[in-house]
């Protein structure tokens, strides 16, 4: 008996979790508009804001372009800073559209794309940096012309630029 309770319970919560759930709004500050309500749909498995519809903020095709264009000159100037850096262990590694720059002892940064989400995502060793685990993700801004971290507003080039040169005890420039 308590295990069929227990299965009909759980046919009742994804029931729950597949349907819309629509949300009407009335605000007193939209009073004189031609609409008195705002509709606000969300669809899927977790409650929360809906999900972000990347393309209409960034066409795929511009975010390429700036994503390879801001991993290229990463790598670029990371090998050139290597190339001056005496360091053990200090190696950049490009492919599959991933940037990976160990420093031996020191850890490793990941910088690669995620086309999805329209973001640059970063991996850092530095754990002071981020107070939450997993990756960074970094959004385009156009008024500041690059990659920011909006939890933060750090810079994605600023920031690397930072932590590798205290990292490594020498200044790297990477903008």
């Amino acid at each position: 008996m308590a295990s069929r309770k227990l299965a009909l319970g759980l046919t009742a919560a994804r029931r729950l979790r597949s349907r819309s759930t629509v949300l009407v709004l009335s605000s007193p500050l939209l009073e004189g508009s031609t609409s008195t309500s705002h509709v606000a749909q969300s669809t899927g498995d977790a409650p929360g804001p809906s999900a972000v519809d990347y393309r209409s903020i960034l066409p795929e095709d511009e975010y390429h372009k700036l994503a390879d264009e801001t991993i290229h000159d990463l790598l670029e100037k990371l090998e050139e800073y290597g190339d001056s850096l005496q360091m053990d262990g200090f190696d950049i590694d490009y492919g599959n559209q991933v940037l990976t720059l160990r420093l031996g002892e020191l850890g490793t940064y990941v910088v690669n794309k995620q086309t999805p989400n329209r973001q640059i995502w970063l991996s850092s060793p530095r754990l002071s940096t981020f107070v939450h685990s997993g990756p960074s993700r970094f959004d385009w801004d156009a008024p500041t012309n690059g990659w920011i971290y909006r939890r933060t507003g750090a810079n994605l080039v600023e920031l690397l630029q930072k932590e590798i040169g205290e990292l490594c005890g020498t200044p790297v420039e990477l903008s």
